[in-house]
């Protein structure tokens, strides 16, 4: 069967409406660009790469957004979180790939950022880059250290709106998910408040789970094969005003989509969360005045429960459209990875 995403299968997942792609790429401004390294090469088996998601369309260290992490299992090796922690803002593309391949990322993406600021270092101070990772060494030489920092410049710079590509591409080209071929994966939902229509979308790397834990009767799976516990990232974007408090709380949302599908972050999945705004610019040269000021949603009404519910939703998506749009994949050690049979998504949820 040809590879389609979950709602093309006829599977809906809640009760809220997609975005018109259906992806992390309906927030307005938000991009996504892929660097998939697929080859051999001197005997060696090359299945990794790189994704990038770009916040807005402007200068990101210049204008930077509201964000907040969130941790559900720490077996990760992510970099930037603790500034985004301290000080509730994203001031880099949002950047994934392998486990061994954060170092070249990070620098690929300072060298991005130095030329678009030259400021920095300089006149002001340095800059805090978030890059997310999963263990994709079951299929891709990992030792190899194949992602160079020109890789990393290459997936911002490939970075566009609309369609999202899925599957076995940029970060996700090594990644399983559930004892089958994982990858990338995006979604997104939407609803109206009155006069204001507000947007969640999620994109994932999927890396987690074996093929018991998938919630489909005993007699439809398949023999298990040993594999390692893995990881996913998760990375939230919505329009709505909110501030980083609430992205926060937004972020521990995901856990819920994530378990929806069968995770229950094993000991060595490093299970980790990125939520961020567009709503507002925060500004890195602070304005002459004291103070500034942000208007945000309010907390007792019901749409910050809604948006709850859309990430939710959103991100359970988005793992199901990693798997749907993966295909069966040999890496190294002639390792193959079958793509999930279709059928088993299929009445999965209605």
């Amino acid at each position: 069967m040809e590879r389609k995403r979950l709602r093309e299968l006829g599977v809906e997942i809640g009760s809220y409406s997609c975005g018109h792609a259906n992806s992390i790429t309906d927030i307005e401004g938000v991009k996504v660009g892929h660097q998939t390294l697929h080859y051999e090469s001197n005997g060696t088996t090359v299945r990794t790469g790189v994704t990038a998601v770009l916040p807005h369309e402007g200068n990101i260290f210049r204008d930077k957004v509201f964000a907040a992490s969130h941790v559900i299992n720490g077996f990760g090796k992510t970099a930037g979180t603790i500034q985004i922690e301290e000080l509730g803002v994203l001031e880099s593309p949002i950047m994934l790939t392998n486990t061994l391949s954060v170092g070249d990322v990070m620098k690929g993406t300072v060298q991005y950022l130095l030329e678009e600021s030259p400021e920095i270092g300089d006149t002001t101070g340095t800059v805090n880059v978030f890059v997310g990772e999963c263990n994709d060494g079951y299929l891709n030489d990992i030792r190899g250290l194949h992602v160079s920092p020109d890789d990393a410049r290459e997936a911002i710079n490939k970075a566009h709106s609309g369609i999202v590509e899925e599957g076995c591409v940029g970060a996700g080209t090594g990644m399983l998910c559930l004892g089958y071929k994982g990858g990338i994966g995006t979604s997104s939902r939407q609803h109206t408040f009155g006069d204001e229509v507000y947007s969640v979308g999620a994109l994932v790397v999927t890396n987690f789970g074996r093929r018991k834990d998938l919630r489909i009767p005993e007699e439809l799976k398949k023999e298990e094969r040993e594999i390692p516990d893995g990881s996913i990232m998760i990375i939230l974007a919505t329009d709505a005003p909110m501030n980083e408090r609430q992205l926060k709380r937004l972020a521990k949302r995901a856990s819920f989509g994530l378990s929806r599908t069968g995770s229950y972050a094993a000991h060595g999945s490093g299970d980790i969360v990125l939520a961020f705004s567009t709503a507002h610019r925060v500004p890195h040269q602070p304005t002459e005045d004291n103070t500034v000021s942000y208007s945000f949603i309010k907390e007792d009404g019901e749409i910050i429960s809604a948006l709850f519910e859309m990430a939710v939703d959103s991100v359970e998506e988005a793992i199901w459209n990693a798997l749907a749009g993966a295909e069966t994949t040999t890496g190294r050690n002639e390792r193959q990875v079958e793509a999930i049979p279709l059928e088993l998504l299929i009445g999965l949820k209605k």
